[in-house]
Formats: structure tokens, C-alpha cells, sequence
């Protein structure tokens, strides 16, 4: 695999993983979610080792630093050859807050719902008598 010296933003970032596929991150280029040295960039703006990249992947501010540029898809294992990940950790910490338990789940062991856990969950799911 030999590394170029420039290759287009939305295929960079799909190829280090940063976006699952390359119209996912045309997508985020298009909607403003990709700065590349603090400017909004384009999906065929060239990206160049030393570049620094900001971009909203799901819920997680990430940003990276590019240490090499490359054009088809790698491993996840190799994917620190190429990017050094500048993320706070705060980012990932807040992604994780947001998982919670699903509404309407009970813990497991707590038995038989009464008749007044019933018709909370009915009202909930808009089953109401």
C-alpha cells in the first residue's frame, strides 16, 4: 500500500474509520461537520500529513491529527499509523452517559409487575383503559 501525498477529505476519513461509509462522510463534509485546520472544508478538499481534523462522528466531537495520507480502507489495528487521536477524553465519557436502559425494562429478579407497575407501562405505551 503506498502512501500518496494528498488525498480527498471524504475518502481519508472513511479510510481510517473515522465514518462507516464514504457517502457518510461526503454527507458530514456537505452539512459542515469536518473542519480541517479550522476551516469547513469540502468533500475533495486534499488532505496532507500534519493536518488537523475535527469531525462530528455520531455524538463524539473527534479530533485527529493526520500522520499519513492514504486511499483505500485499513484495519482497525492500523489505523494509529495514520491518525493520532486528539480527542478530550470528556467526549467519549459523554457518549457513554447517553446509554442508558431502555424504557420500560425492569430489573432482572424483580418479580412479577404489580398492578401499579402495569398501568404505568400502559400509560407509557399508551395502552390505557
Amino acid at each position: 500500500m503506498e502512501a500518496t501525498s494528498a488525498v480527498r477529505a471524504d475518502r481519508w476519513l472513511w479510510a481510517v474509520r473515522l465514518y462507516k461509509t464514504r457517502s457518510l462522510a461526503c454527507a458530514a463534509c456537505n452539512a459542515g461537520h469536518v473542519e480541517i485546520n479550522g476551516h469547513p472544508c469540502k468533500p475533495a478538499r486534499s488532505v496532507r500529513p500534519g493536518d488537523m481534523i475535527r469531525a462530528l462522528a455520531g455524538e463524539i466531537n473527534r479530533t485527529v491529527k493526520v500522520l499519513a495520507v492514504l486511499e483505500n480502507r485499513i484495519g482497525a489495528k492500523l489505523v494509529p499509523r495514520y491518525l493520532e487521536d486528539l480527542t478530550p477524553p470528556s467526549e467519549y465519557e459523554k457518549a457513554r452517559e447517553k446509554t442508558v436502559a431502555p424504557a420500560g425494562q425492569r430489573p432482572k429478579g424483580a418479580g412479577r409487575p404489580t398492578k401499579k407497575d402495569r398501568r404505568l407501562l400502559g400509560s407509557f405505551f399508551g395502552l390505557d383503559e
